[in-house]
């Protein structure tokens, strides 16, 4: 699974883990992604979504109709 909200466009970030002594390496600071199914009335079905905690917010906001709107508008596959 893709680690990009579709709604926000959230990706991963990349930073150093630093240990006590203080040495570096490269680490990933994973976005929180989870695939949610809605109902969207305006097409008549449902529709899997691969969504940050803040796009579901975005969601729950905005409302799925103009969600999906602006996704199809931007020419995402649903």
């Amino acid at each position: 699974m893709s680690s990009t909200c579709m709604v926000t466009g959230a990706r991963p970030g990349f930073g150093n883990a630093v240990s006590h002594s203080h040495r570096r390496t490269r680490r990933r600071f994973d976005v929180n992604v989870q695939r949610k199914r809605y109902w969207v009335p305006g097409l008549g079905r449902h529709v899997t979504l691969t969504l940050s905690a803040r796009g579901i917010k975005t969601i729950d906001r905005r409302g799925i109709d103009r969600v999906v709107a602006d996704l199809l508008a931007e020419g995402v596959r649903l």
